[in-house]
């Protein structure tokens, strides 16, 4: 994890007891999958309480908006983002990303049952994004989380491949993106792969084997999941255009 700034964020947050899990890069380096970021992503339980306690630490760390929509529970149980800018020493310019909810992962609670505690160092415990949850919430329409997602879950198989248990096996071929990887998997562990290969028929190549065929669904599977992506993003991205006309309004 990147040293300092983020540690301060992460303190500041747990003094003023927010109820909130770690995403974004600096869980995928907790994972072992490196990604340089300054930016600290939040996924934060929406209450107006614990938004209290939030905008408390924001207060704290000197952060400023710098996006809309305001800081309301509303917007952020309907899947708005919300950024700032923090200003205090020590973490001068570093950006915090918060979201009550991720497209395509259960609420809040149940990321929450499902979460990591990691012990930092001289700083104590933070609450991490289950590993499984976070290779979800990498199903997005930028290409950086497919190259992360990716490396997440076929680091998990290289140091988990002795001895897996039949429900990290099933977990594998469900959300594995590497073709050589697929095959490898199918190869070995036919019971499995017949019972996934059900919702996922792409398998069926990895059991023939075709790398080509396989290569090309696995691509035509992601397509689908970006769209999936900029479907659930347009509306909200329209209705902060109607916000931002209306400040605009406001302000002549």
């Amino acid at each position: 994890m990147t040293p300092n700034p983020i540690l301060k964020v992460l303190s500041t947050l747990k003094d003023y007891r927010v109820k909130c899990l770690l995403i974004g890069g600096q869980a995928c380096i907790i994972y072992g999958a490196a990604e340089f970021s300054r930016d600290s992503d939040f996924v934060i339980l929406a209450t107006h309480k614990n938004l209290e306690r939030l905008q408390k630490a924001l207060k704290c760390l000197r952060a400023k908006s710098i996006y809309f929509p305001p800081l309301e529970t509303n917007y952020l149980k309907r899947g708005h983002a919300r950024h700032f800018r923090c200003g205090a020493q020590g973490v001068e310019g570093l950006r915090i990303d918060v979201l009550a909810k991720l497209r395509g992962c259960e609420e809040f609670d149940k990321l929450w049952l499902r979460r990591k505690r990691v012990r930092i160092k001289d700083n104590g415990s933070i609450d991490v994004i289950s590993f499984r949850d976070l290779v979800q919430s990498k199903k997005t329409q930028r290409d950086k989380d497919w190259l992360m997602l990716k490396r997440l879950v076929d680091n998990d198989i290289v140091l988990n491949k002795t001895d897996p248990k039949s429900e990290q096996i099933k977990w594998w071929l469900r959300e594995c993106r590497n073709a050589e990887l697929l095959i490898e998997l199918a190869g070995k562990y036919h019971k499995e792969t017949e019972t996934v290969s059900i919702n996922r028929p792409l398998l069926f190549f990895a059991i023939r084997p075709d790398k080509q065929k396989l290569s090309f669904e696995l691509q035509k599977e992601e397509t689908n999941e970006r769209q999936k992506d900029i479907e659930y993003w347009n509306p909200l991205k329209k209705e902060l255009e109607v916000l931002r006309h209306e400040k605009g309004i406001q302000e002549l």
